[in-house]
């Protein structure tokens, strides 16, 4: 496995990842009733809020404690006072989630002390609950920020003492609404009762409204919330958070005993199968007549169509757990990796990759964290690739190759179906397939001179 040099510059151009507080924010929108508040500067939320509405065409609000000048030198305290207050009496929300800005890390700003002084200040009033996460951007990506808010709100609000439940705690990481609305349905066939956190299913991809919602319906229950240390088990996904330093399932290990079944996004075969054995485990139940339906269909494409995939060349690029995934799922389809690229930190990409492909195909594969589009595109040009697969925000340098991209993960700003893709399970397994497989086929069908209409 090839992995690239140190790079001679430390500059970053055009990062394969977003900032911090964003993922936090994204997690705060999965809860019942809350309300994201950013500590810092107006343009951070305003920024967080614009990226967001893109990928999900939905409107979103994330409060803000409007630093100015003055507030840089004198402090920030002041201001996240007066912006719970506001935020308590313009939303009646029941969890706030505080997440902080560079500006608020970098002047040093105590934010569980404020936290602590607003609750002394008003303890004669019911306050919702106050859920603080440190994101600094600087020392980390979107996806940490996700996860730290998680992990934030399960220590924060399910801290109680245990009681033994038949539930289990599903933490799916930063998947799509169609997926969480996937998952919900198999967790319910498998007459499984479940806390899943976040739920953004229905507060980022909602029906139509008729009178504007500040707060939309949907989310994770704050009950469920505070009964996670009375579950049975933990579902987490995500390959290199089983091996991070501390997550939600890890944390209610260590603290409650309470079982963690960890393991990489289920997409393909493979890993859902994997996922599936876990399940029947865990419920005491057969995997229902459906997904084996589901599966059977999907092994019949494999076989009907791999000729149009086989030894295909590809870039996958985006958050290190879906890329991870992808690479499970394109080995098993035939498709050859020769890049995988990500903007996360965690140290833990290419080694996580070792574990899922096989010897004899790592030596092709360049492998690429905390990486840069540049870079990316780089790299790519000299391994000539077939297709790209991520984001939308690979589409430049896609273009100016003059390759294909199919879309996946987050975010898909020049598209209209992000928050419907689907892309774990075996049923999100057949939606990939399907859009690879018409991908090289039309761009085949485009560099033919007879451009031909039957196969």
């Amino acid at each position: 496995m090839i992995t690239p040099k140190n790079k001679d510059y430390a500059a970053t151009q055009n990062a394969c990842n977003l900032c911090t507080p964003l993922g936090a924010a994204l997690a705060f929108k999965g809860v019942e009733g809350a309300i994201p508040l950013l500590h810092g500067s107006q343009g951070c939320s305003t920024y967080i809020r614009r990226y967001l509405i893109s990928h999900f065409k939905e409107p979103i609000d994330i409060a803000c404690s409007n630093f100015a000048e003055e507030t840089a030198v004198f402090g920030g305290g002041a201001n996240l006072k007066t912006a719970l207050e506001n935020i308590r009496h313009q939303y009646a929300p029941r969890l706030i989630g505080v997440a902080t800005t560079c500006l608020s890390e970098t002047i040093g700003d105590d934010v569980p002390m404020f936290i602590k002084q607003y609750r002394e200040m008003n303890m004669t009033s019911a306050l919702p609950h106050l859920v603080h996460v440190s994101t600094p951007s600087y020392q980390g990506t979107h996806m940490e920020g996700f996860h730290a808010a998680i992990l934030s709100m399960v220590e924060t609000m399910a801290s109680g003492e245990a009681v033994a439940g038949g539930h289990v705690n599903l933490f799916p990481g930063m998947l799509s609404p169609a997926d969480l609305r996937y998952l919900k349905e198999i967790f319910t066939d498998f007459e499984l009762p479940f806390m899943m956190l976040p739920d953004y299913s229905k507060t980022l991809d909602g029906a139509l409204w008729t009178e504007y919602e500040r707060i939309p319906k949907g989310g994770t229950p704050i009950e469920a919330i505070e009964k996670a240390n009375n579950a049975r088990a933990s579902f987490e996904f995500g390959a290199t958070l089983a091996k991070a330093k501390a997550s939600a399932a890890q944390w209610l290990t260590e603290r409650f005993d309470i079982p963690a079944f960890r393991m990489g996004l289920p997409m393909g075969v493979h890993q859902t199968d994997r996922f599936f054995k876990m399940l029947e485990k865990i419920s005491g139940r057969p995997t229902p007549e459906k997904y084996l339906e589901e599966r059977g269909r999907l092994i019949d494409c494999y076989a009907d169509s791999h000729k149009h995939v086989m030894a295909a060349k590809a870039v996958v690029y985006g958050e290190e757990d879906l890329v991870l995934g992808m690479a499970t799922f394109l080995d098993e389809i035939g498709v050859t990796l020769i890049l995988c690229a990500s903007g996360g930190r965690s140290g833990h990409l290419g080694a996580c990759l070792s574990e899922i492909i096989a010897e004899d195909k790592r030596g092709a594969i360049q492998v690429m964290d905390n990486a840069d589009y540049v870079d990316i595109e780089s790299a790519a040009r000299q391994l000539e690739p077939d297709i790209f697969i991520g984001s939308s925000k690979g589409y430049a340098m896609a273009r100016r190759m003059g390759r294909s991209i199919v879309r996946a993960g987050f975010p898909i700003h020049d598209r209209i179906d992000g928050a419907r893709m689907l892309h774990i399970g075996y049923r999100g397994a057949q939606q990939l397939f399907d859009r690879i497989a018409n991908t090289l086929i039309a761009d085949r069908q485009a560099d033919s001179t007879v451009g031909y209409a039957y196969m």
